[in-house]
């Protein structure tokens, strides 16, 4: 029986969906079938000397291959792994409302930003006409983005969404810089990628100062890890399985994602690329289990399109809702909660071409019922801008989104009262609905109008939603929590803590 973590009731409730069902049962058999077969012919071309060790003592045999360890992944071994992988992960928050449960056989779908931009995209107005100016990310400009997305309603997640470019940023400090400057900012459960494997531990040990000690870190983990440990086609990186390795072995929530590009390092066929990324997260779900059996860990499919006019990746196209549904299933099939990708424009501006190309992600693929849905707040030309006018927008659709999805309201115990409602309007003389009960009680009931809708246009509107949201106070971590980690964890810049 697959290993679970106890929870408490809170957490944030995101939606419930019925999820779709793109594959048939015999196709999930064939796709599985075929990344069982390439994990062991032509297996794993692995970089990285201690993780092909701990599958050659698993029982995978090894060979040498061309400055690397060739990595042959029998049956046997991966299911070993996959029956040690937790079907349910919590990723904990400052708020305990904001916690995330996130159960493989609960398709409750919620969404929260990603990448880590290097650009920063300011908009401002000048006679009626929007000016956009590019700027370089930094350390105010990520609590700045951890503080709107605190306040964005939908948003139910924050993966750091800027790169600190910072002069006094190195390599050493990077990490701690990144994650307590958006902890500081948000009450939202908080990932990242791990820039430096020394800086793990002042990582996790900062997490347990802010939780309140290693126990109570253990059952709110308010900070988790994202590794893309497989190069794609089916290459295992050296300096990233080093980190999973070390993360595993202390058991803080992880992300294992691998992203092909169709046409490029993947094949631009739905069957061939969802094969071959399905093989690469099942090996790096395998090395954390293989390390620490119970490590709780996602499957992070993020699969996309290579652009044939310039080779660049490619979100806003049909085959990459087709992959992503098909490995939010395979996902399932596996008994794992799925890390999935929505909400992403191809264009480098906001706008009606960003809006037109995110919706039609975020409309068909957390149909899938993927757990945890990234990418989806603020970015622009693919993943390389971040700009808060977007992510406003990209919030208020989001929001629409989960009233479409949401199950149907339509329960045996209405019968009487809906009948009732209905003879009392034909009795009428005007026989109109709107004044009779029951009415809406709670705004949320109904679709009242588009909640960007003004004299301008949802860009002034968004423009002026966060500028107004700048404005409020920030949600800091007590001065006390502050002082500590300034005092025990070497390289908080003061940046972090204003």
């Amino acid at each position: 029986m697959k290993s679970t973590h106890t929870t408490q009731s809170r957490q944030r409730e995101g939606v419930l969906v019925r999820p779709e069902c793109r594959l048939s049962d015999a196709q999930i058999r064939w796709i599985d079938g075929l990344s069982r077969d390439v994990l062991q012919d032509p297996g794993l071309f692995c970089y990285n000397d201690q993780a092909a060790e701990i599958f050659r003592r698993a029982g995978a045999p090894t060979e040498a291959a061309n400055g690397c360890v060739r990595v042959r992944l029998p049956e046997s071994v991966l299911n070993q792994a996959l029956q040690s992988a937790p079907s349910r992960v919590v990723l904990g928050a400052r708020d305990p409302a904001n916690r995330l449960v996130l159960d493989a056989t609960e398709p409750r779908v919620r969404f929260g930003s990603g990448s880590e931009t290097n650009v920063w995209l300011d908009v401002s107005f000048a006679d009626g006409q929007p000016q956009f100016v590019r700027k370089p990310g930094s350390i105010e400009r990520l609590c700045r983005a951890a503080h709107l997305c605190e306040n964005l309603d939908n948003l139910d997640f924050f993966i750091r969404c800027v790169n600190i470019q910072d002069e006094a940023v190195t390599e050493a400090n990077k990490d701690v810089n990144k994650f307590f400057a958006s902890i500081n900012n948000t009450t939202k459960h908080v990932q990242a990628g791990l820039t430096s494997l020394e800086a793990l531990d002042d990582v996790v040990r900062m997490g347990e100062m802010i939780a309140g000690g290693a126990e109570a870190f253990a059952g709110n983990p308010l900070l988790s890890f994202i590794a893309c440990v497989i190069k794609s086609p089916l290459q295992i990186v050296n300096d990233t399985a080093a980190k999973v390795i070390e993360i595993a072995r202390r058991r803080v929530p992880l992300v294992i994602s691998s992203c092909p590009m169709g046409g490029a390092t993947g094949p631009f066929d739905e069957f061939g690329m969802v094969a071959q990324i399905n093989a690469e997260l099942l090996a790096g779900v395998a090395l954390t289990q293989l390390t620490s059996p119970g490590t709780p860990v996602l499957y992070g499919a993020v699969p996309v399109r290579t652009r044939l006019d310039n080779l660049n990746d490619m979100y806003g196209a049909p085959e990459f809702v087709h992959y992503n549904v098909d490995c939010a299933q395979m996902a399932r099939f596996y008994g794992l909660p799925c890390y999935s990708t929505a909400g992403v424009g191809d264009t480098s501006r906001p706008g009606i071409q960003a809006n037109t190309e995110k919706l039609l992600t975020l409309l068909t693929v957390p149909r899938s019922g993927a757990q945890y849905v990234h990418y989806a707040f603020g970015l622009l030309e693919r993943t390389n801008v971040f700009c808060p006018e977007q992510a406003v927008m990209d919030d208020t659709h989001i929001g629409l989104a989960k009233k479409l999805l949401r199950e149907p309201a339509v329960t045996a115990r209405q019968r009487e009262s809906v009948r009732a409602m209905i003879h009392e309007v034909m009795a009428s003389d005007h026989r109109t609905y709107v004044y009779h009960l029951p009415l809406p009680t709670r705004e949320q009931d109904v679709y009242v109008k588009y909640p960007l809708e003004n004299d301008r246009d949802a860009l002034y509107a968004a423009h002026q939603c966060y500028r107004d949201i700048l404005e409020r106070p920030r949600n800091h971590l007590p001065d006390e929590i502050r002082a500590e980690v300034s005092e025990h964890i070497l390289g908080i810049l003061p940046k972090c803590l204003e």
